[in-house]
């Protein structure tokens, strides 16, 4: 979460209803229970900041049993949009509500000595003096997210999670909490399940040290999400194994690529089973429980968007390349010009992407006459998306005026920047699917999986599943398969191998 991903506002009502308790775990299993919670009024987060979609003012859990000394911990579900628990730190434990999330690595709670920041004033706060086991380590550390940032210093204690206490716990005491995501979120805090590499604090993950205390069974954790919000038990984060209760067949297993998030190697982009080429070559993504939706890279989700008619912004930049570069832009692709290479040689980047302005004066002062603007950075991009639709649309032997056309279209579904994009809820059976391959094997997300419907009856109102996300280099261009995918997909971190897993979630 602290590493560049985005938080996508705006969204969700909410509703009230009863959850149960999933029953005792098997041996060698910790297990967190999560509780579904329909909601009543929120805003949708998606991506570096997924945890702000839990801003909601109101809501209330009921059980009708108590919860049985096990290791489960009842997480809420805020309308398939986000999954969060309960920890407890110290001796006895102070209980908190935090996110578990496989795109951070550090635990952070606010701290009783937070006295400039109403975020902390509206939480629960840590007091070490109330605890036997806390040690003081007084580290200072900062956490910077997409739309806000923490600040405060690192301590010591023992940390209970699902019913296992991890001793001699590092996690970071916030004292500063600027930012109104945090001020209006219901959650406490964050449990981070990434490496240790991305560790704002330096310190060894929660899970590290479940696994180099003999806590768990196997160096393994799994995460079912029941997607069907307010019907049952909200799902199950399963530390040390995997119950093949929530799950359809056999996993299909990818090594994972690079340390610091849970990144894996991913292969072609489907719509409605046609390759948009994007990632024939191969594409890096990450499994992120701590992220809402599915993010990608802006050119393939514009084009997913158009297909299943989610309105976007109408870019004028993007309308400029079209009509003034849009031929010489063909031209180059049929004469094998490299794509990277053209919005060079048109004179709209400079040679190596678009960190700079373009060196041809003339070419910028018509530019400038048509968009009223001189951000050579924006029309770099739009040209570099113009150049990737062209090419796509090339590769299927399309005529160079449906090319040119097709874009156009494209430059009026550009996805609106922190924006979320509502569908028509009638059209949604007739949606294309869209899959990715990973492993070799195509993963499937159908209509109904990738639209997230808000309310009820007439009210009811349809979003689409699809952020856009441009990660720069070196850690991007990735794709973040949030929620919408672990939701329908049973997903599993196998840290002893050193792989992801995925099936069908039952």
């Amino acid at each position: 979460m602290g590493t560049g991903r985005v938080a996508l506002h705006h969204l969700l009502l909410l509703l009230l209803s009863a959850v149960l308790l999933l029953g005792t775990p098997a041996e060698g299993l910790v297990r967190v229970a999560l509780k579904k919670l329909p909601v009543a009024e929120n805003r949708l987060v998606t991506g570096e900041d997924a945890q702000s979609l839990l801003a909601q003012r109101h809501g209330l859990v009921f059980s009708d049993q108590p919860p049985e000394k096990s290791h489960i911990v009842a997480l809420k579900n805020h309308l398939n949009a986000q999954y969060y628990g309960e920890v407890g730190i110290g001796t006895p434990p102070q209980n908190f509500t935090v996110i578990f999330d496989t795109g951070s690595s550090d635990l952070w709670v606010p701290s009783s000595k937070c006295y400039f920041s109403i975020a902390c004033y509206l939480h629960q706060s840590y007091r070490g003096s109330r605890s036997g086991t806390y040690k003081k380590k007084a580290k200072p550390v900062a956490i910077h997210y997409g739309t806000g940032a923490i600040a405060g210093h690192l301590s010591q204690d023992n940390v209970q999670v699902g019913g296992v206490v991890v001793k001699n716990q590092d996690f970071i005491e916030a004292t500063l909490e600027p930012s109104i995501t945090f001020m209006v979120a219901k959650f406490d805090g964050i449990l981070g399940l990434g490496f240790k590499e991305i560790s704002a604090g330096g310190t060894e993950p929660v899970w590290y040290n479940m696994v180099s205390q003999g806590l768990v069974g196997s160096p393994v954790f799994s995460f079912w999400f029941n997607r069907h919000a307010g019907e049952g038990t909200g799902g199950e984060i399963v530390f040390g194994g995997i119950d093949p209760k929530h799950h359809k067949g056999s996993h299909t297993y990818v090594p994972v690529a690079k340390k610091g998030y849970w990144q894996f190697d991913m292969g072609d982009v489907l719509i409605g089973g046609n390759s948009t080429g994007v990632c024939k070559s191969g594409c890096a993504a990450i499994a992120d429980s701590g992220t809402s939706l599915l993010t990608g890279p802006t050119a393939i989700i514009t084009e997913i968007n158009h297909k299943i008619g989610a309105p976007g912004i109408v870019s004028q930049a993007c309308k400029v390349v079209v009509s003034q570069f849009g031929r010489w832009i063909l031209d180059l692709l049929l004469k094998k010009t490299k794509p990277k290479n053209i919005c060079a040689l048109v004179g709209l980047c400079p040679f190596g992407g678009p960190h700079g302005v373009s060196s041809s004066a003339g070419i910028r002062s018509v530019v400038e006459d048509e968009v009223g603007t001189s951000d050579g950075i924006l029309m770099c991009k739009a040209c570099q998306l113009a150049v990737q639709w062209s090419w796509n649309q090339l590769a299927q032997n399309n005529t160079q005026e449906s090319v040119l056309q097709h874009i156009s279209e494209l430059c009026d579904h550009l996805p609106s920047p922190m924006g979320e994009s509502i569908v028509d809820c009638k059209k949604v059976k007739s949606m294309p699917d869209v899959a990715f391959s990973i492993g070799g094997k195509q993963f499937v997300l159908k209509p109904e999986q990738y639209i997230l419907k808000i309310g009820e009856g007439d009210a009811t109102q349809c979003i689409s599943g699809f952020a856009a996300m441009d990660v720069p280099p070196p850690r991007g261009p990735i794709w973040i398969l949030g929620d919408i995918f672990m939701g329908a997909y049973h997903t599993v971190f196998d840290y002893g191998n050193m792989k992801v897993g995925f099936a069908e979630a039952a």
